[in-house]
């Protein structure tokens, strides 16, 4: 196995790895390839039940670019190592948090996992200090050295540099927890920011000299093609000093062969003297486009002022405009964390609201499951009431029919005998005295009157006791007094007075057990309007 490797830190502050070796490449088709060969092929991978490459580490693979410093005009570099300067681009891939339950690793596949899943939790306390120092102020330590991912990487976190996290989530519901548990994590890392710090000047001369010198250069050659043609037409045309002396006339011969030669002389000076007033006359010439660049030069200083105010100016509105955005933006983060409370209080109203809710719901089936059973009951009792009633009023109508038949049969033995008194009656009227028979003398002396003797009067006695009234066989007994819920009491003089009722608007069972008797007080409208009041027993 890959032996561990240590972290160090630099004179700048800076994190590297002890022991790795760095690969210098000259072009993007190297990188690409040390990249290929050195990084990817390296990878440790291997297969698992919920992935057939699953990342067994996390890699890291580092691009530094180093940059020498430049002289004034920005095209010769300057042979000083302490200028040069490093930007560094890391690429990393974090291997996935694991569950050993649903990956079933074992031996080596469980203690990589445990590493990855304990650095994962390293980076995510860091994030979360962070977080907390941001919000309220605090300056917790950040615990960068528990491991050595966030150890290397301290600095980005730090404001050094710039992180930037693409998330990789699969869409399959079996892994839903882990998803939601990576979302979580990445929009608690939106939430980071940590200041930067002021940039270190790289040297003493004005950066972007360079691309200056460089615009200059091209609006020159410009503004001369516009004053005399083109500049530079070809490989081919003379330089400035090969033009300069050609301008200038031949010089004849000045070999002497003899001494009474007096031509030559005359000759060179003149040509010299030609050559004295060409030189003056381009002395002129130069001075003027000496003028003329000079001018030149202070249109374009006064056009690269006006521009470089005009930037500023631009800048200055940007900035202003870049200082609102930002309050905007701080204010609508606070409305935002305002309303992600507000909604998280109104989840919680809704999660009471809907247990509420359930609780009501059973509540109220039960109640009408209770109803339905009292109304089964209530049409239970209504069918066994008016079986009672039908079953009291056949007895009752039968008893009356049998009372009617006695007292018409009584009516009717009386009449009987009454006919019969008055048949003798009429015999004995209308039959002649003479043949009416001579009653016995006793019987006469029975029909004289008797004198009455006169008695002392009768001593007074008390009066006697009066008879105890006789008790009546239902003075016992309990009474069942059914008045329904439609009752209208009344103002007569006459009301019923039952001793010992129970008064109950709907009979039960219990009730009806309890009593021996059943009234039924029954109201109903008469043919003048008023209401007619019946019982029932």
């Amino acid at each position: 196995p890959p032996q561990s490797k240590i972290l160090r830190e630099d004179q700048n502050h800076n994190m590297y790895v002890t022991g790795c070796t760095e690969v210098e490449v000259k072009s993007t088709e190297e990188a690409f390839e040390v990249f290929w060969r050195a990084g990817q092929k390296k990878r440790r991978i291997a297969n698992t039940q919920l992935n057939r490459e699953s990342s067994r580490s996390h890699s890291v693979f580092i691009i530094k670019l180093a940059q020498a410093p430049l002289d004034a005009d920005g095209d010769n570099v300057l042979q000083e190592k302490e200028q040069i300067t490093l930007s560094q681009l890391s690429l990393v891939d974090l291997a996935g948090s694991e569950r050993t339950n649903r990956t079933k690793a074992e031996g080596n596949r469980l203690r990589e996992a445990g590493n990855i899943n304990q650095s994962l939790m390293t980076l995510r306390t860091c994030i979360e200090v962070l977080r907390e120092n941001q919000l309220y102020g605090t300056n917790k330590m950040v615990p960068y050295r528990d491991s050595k991912l966030t150890h290397l990487f301290k600095n980005y976190f730090d404001g050094e540099g710039k992180v930037r996290m693409i998330v990789c989530v699969n869409p399959k519901a079996e892994d839903y927890e882990e998803s939601l548990q990576v979302m979580r994590f990445a929009e608690m890392t939106q939430e980071v920011e940590v200041a930067r710090p002021v940039d270190r000047p790289l040297c003493g001369l004005t950066p972007g000299r360079r691309l200056r010198n460089q615009a200059f250069r091209e609006e020159l050659a410009r503004k001369l093609e516009l004053r005399g043609g083109p500049v530079g037409a070809g490989p081919e045309e003379p330089s400035a000093a090969e033009l300069f002396f050609q301008s200038f006339p031949p010089l004849p011969p000045c070999e002497l062969l003899d001494i009474n030669d007096d031509q030559t002389l005359p000759k060179l000076i003149e040509a010299l003297e030609q050559r004295h007033k060409m030189r003056q006359m381009l002395a002129e010439e130069f001075a003027k486009n000496v003028l003329a660049f000079k001018t030149m030069l202070q249109e374009f200083d006064s056009s690269v002022a006006s521009k470089e105010n005009y930037i500023q100016g631009k800048l200055a509105e940007k900035e202003k405009t870049i200082t609102g955005q930002k309050t905007e933006l701080e204010r609508l983060e606070k409305k935002i964390k305002t309303l992600e409370y507000k909604i998280e209080i109104l989840e919680k109203t809704a999660t009471i609201y809907e247990e509420d809710k359930r609780n009501l719901q059973q509540e109220l089936e039960s109640k009408s499951q209770k109803l339905q059973r009292q109304a089964s009951d209530k049409r239970r009792l209504e069918a066994r009431l008016q079986g009672m009633v039908a079953e009291t009023s056949l007895k009752w109508e039968k008893e009356c029919e049998r009372r009617v038949a006695a007292k018409q049969l009584e009516m009717q033995n009386k009449l009987w005998v009454k006919d019969e008194k008055l048949k003798q009656l009429k015999a004995i009227v209308t039959e002649p005295r003479a043949e009416r028979p001579e009653r016995p003398s006793r019987e006469r002396d029975r029909e004289k009157p008797v004198p009455r003797s006169v008695s002392p009067s009768p001593a007074p006695v008390a009066p006697a006791a009066p008879l105890r009234p006789r008790r009546s066989r239902s003075a016992g007994e309990r009474w069942v007094d059914h008045r329904p819920p439609s009752h209208v009491p009344t103002e007569t003089l006459l009301q019923p007075r039952v001793p010992r009722a129970i008064t109950v608007d709907s009979p039960s069972e219990r009730a009806l057990a309890r009593c021996d008797r059943y009234l039924l007080t029954h109201q109903e409208l008469a043919s003048d309007g008023e209401i007619q009041t019946k019982l029932i027993k």
